[in-house]
């Protein structure tokens, strides 16, 4: 009677049974009148008062079994024709495992079907004195035969086959069932793990990444799926958008493609959502309220749309400026930074310019990396003063830019780990999107060019947070570039007060805070 996820562990084999088509009768049998009391207020449920002689620690399931069969049968004046044993220590079964082995056992001449779980391992047993191994080579898990454990799920019997003493027939077999259905709970462990499992959300990221729009948005919902493994999460993605696609592809990711705001409508109505995180800018209200009626709860992104008045929380750590509602949280408290900058430590400030970090993003839509790499030939032209790290993203499609050791250049693409990078750097120039926020938390004086208009709108990366921002990349004369560098470097006052102001602000918190809203539990 204990509550498992907010309900009787009791409760959720009694709503199985209860469920499952393919059962006529369900019979509770325990010497508790707790038990008994709450298994009648469902309809449907027989709840039968074990003996005392049947209750006691020794005594098997078998005898219990038949009798609660044989008063049954007695009370609905019927005879049944199969018995299914199931056991409440078994929270995680689902009818659908359930009425899979009833079929499966209906469609053969077995006389018992047994619930197991294969789990194949390299095992040992003891031989007097000495243990040895129960195998022949040593094999890699996958490569072994199969090696079936009973779950305890339940144990299904042709009725001649329950007796008092036995509930298994000659002709036996098993029902592989899903490892994420076969717990059975016999320690404090068990209890922890399967109420996990029960408070497991279906959580769906709606989220495109292309050339014009980067992929900042992918990365950012990678670092939350990371931060969600306890429950299932998967992603949408539109389909003609495949640089996106390609990159969640490479993190492992389960993806549905569709097709525009209809393709996700569709595709919600066929599938059971507990949160969709919309992570595509602007919505329209009409899509916000439709996807409301289809999922049980629904966060936007960065949305400047009329949706975000309908949606369940919208979060915006980057335009500051947005309307303020009762459903946003807003500002850089809500950053959710990547897995590697949570644990990455920023290089001790120096007064001398060493390494200059560029790096604009996953696709460099106005080509910023090709204009610093002339202002870097250039800078350098007389002999090295600094080096300079060039970091192209997957989708920057630009050529020319190649390393080059006599003008102190070196290029990487699609660098592995941008934190190796950037606790180099003493100097950095960015796109004004989410990579201010990394650089942030690292501490690299930055000057940022923003690659469109709406990137103007995000409001960190401005001086109070160490940044010098020269606005639109597009306006910015080369010579404004080259000028802004060469001043810079020889600042190293302003470098160091860039570099405190940068530090003073807490990012790291923000993923967990992001997670909190996604799933509904911010106080």
């Amino acid at each position: 009677m204990r509550l498992m996820s907010g309900k009787p562990l009791i409760s959720y084999a009694i709503q199985n049974a209860l469920a499952c088509d393919r059962i006529d009768a369900v019979v509770v049998s325990s010497d508790s009148e707790e038990v008994l009391s709450y298994a009648g207020r469902f309809e449907g449920v027989m709840a039968l008062d074990r003996q005392s002689s049947l209750a006691e620690d020794a005594v098997t399931l078998d005898p219990v079994i038949y009798d609660a069969l044989c008063r049954a049968e007695q009370e609905l004046e019927t005879r049944f024709d199969v018995v299914v044993t199931l056991q409440p220590t078994s929270p995680l079964l689902s009818v659908e495992t359930l009425g899979a082995a009833l079929r499966s056992f209906a469609d053969s001449e077995i006389d018992s079907l047994i619930s197991v779980v294969n789990a194949p391992h390299l095992s040992w047993k003891p031989d007097g004195e000495r243990v040895v191994p129960e195998y022949a080579v040593r094999l890699n898990r996958q490569q072994l035969p199969p090696r079936y454990l009973e779950t305890g799920a339940f144990l299904i019997s042709r009725r001649e086959c329950v007796t008092q003493t036995s509930r298994i027939g000659d002709a036996v077999s098993v029902f592989e069932i899903p490892e994420a259905e076969a717990a059975d709970i016999d320690t404090v462990q068990d209890w922890v793990m399967c109420e996990s499992a029960l408070s497991r959300k279906r959580v769906v990221f709606r989220v495109d990444g292309h050339r014009e729009l980067g992929l900042g948005h992918i990365y950012r919902a990678l670092t939350l799926a990371y931060a969600m493994t306890e429950h299932d999460v998967m992603f949408i993605c539109d389909r003609r958008f495949r640089e996106g696609i390609e990159k969640l592809r490479s993190a492992n990711m389960r993806i549905a493609e569709v097709e525009g705001d209809d393709g996700v409508i569709a595709w919600l109505r066929e599938n059971v959502v507990d949160v969709l995180v919309n992570d595509t800018l602007d919505t329209d209200s009409g899509f916000i309220q439709e996807a409301k009626r289809l999922a049980d709860r629904v966060v936007t992104f960065e949305d400047l749309g009329e949706g975000s008045r309908f949606a369940d929380a919208v979060v915006n750590a980057i335009y500051e400026k947005a309307p303020v509602r009762e459903n946003a949280y807003v500002g850089k408290s809500y950053v959710a930074l990547r897995d590697e900058f949570q644990t990455a430590v920023p290089k001790l400030f120096s007064d001398r310019v060493e390494r200059v970090l560029v790096m604009f993003g996953g696709t460099d839509p106005l080509d910023l990396s090709s204009r610093l790499y002339q202002v870097a030939r250039a800078y350098n032209a007389d002999g090295v003063r600094v080096w300079f790290d060039f970091i192209l993203g997957p989708g920057y499609s630009g050529d020319g830019i190649e390393t080059s050791t006599e003008c102190g250049i070196c290029v990487t693409r699609d660098a592995m780990r941008v934190t190796d990078y950037m606790a180099k750097a003493d100097l950095a120039f960015s796109s004004q999107g989410r990579t201010t926020f990394e650089l942030a938390s690292m501490g690299v004086p930055t000057v940022v060019l923003a690659q469109n208009e709406r990137e103007q709108l995000h409001s960190f990366a401005q001086m109070d947070n160490g940044f010098i921002n020269l606005g639109l990349g597009s306006e910015v004369t080369d010579e404004d570039i080259a000028a802004t560098l060469d001043w810079i470097v020889n600042a190293p006052s302003v470098r160091r007060e860039m570099n405190r102001l940068m530090l003073a602000n807490d990012l790291k918190a923000g993923v967990e805070r992001v997670k909190e809203i996604i799933l509904g539990e911010v106080l």
